[in-house]
């Protein structure tokens, strides 16, 4: 059974860090695009970054020079430091997976912001 298992989220004040991990237990990891989306009350799931079997990553222009999206294949993690946080950060964070028919989503990690 496919999961994936985020971890990390929390509160932090603005201009803190926070470090996101989603574990998953995919065969072959590595070939799957693997991606941070998130949800704020009220609004639809927007794409966060992403990260190609490649590594080619695409961030959201809103944290573009502050987020950074990275894996680890040996440990079939996938990993979203957030820096310079801002209140409009608060949301509920998902992990996901995508390869050819295969599309996989996370339970999702609260990550509030606020002083």
């Amino acid at each position: 059974q496919v999961q994936l298992v985020e971890s990390g989220g929390g509160l932090v004040q603005p201009g803190g860090s926070l470090r996101l991990s989603c574990a998953a237990s995919i065969s072959r990891f590595r070939l799957y695009t693997m991606g941070w989306y998130r949800q704020a009350p009220g609004k639809q799931r927007e794409l966060v970054a992403t990260i190609t079997s490649g590594d080619i990553t695409n961030y959201a222009d809103s944290v573009k020079g502050r987020f950074t999206i990275y894996r680890d294949n040996a440990k079939n993690t996938v990993y979203l430091q957030m820096n310079s946080l801002k209140p409009e950060d608060t949301a509920v964070y998902y992990c996901n997976a995508a390869w050819s028919l295969y599309d996989y989503w996370g339970q999702g990690t609260q990550v509030t912001v606020s002083s």
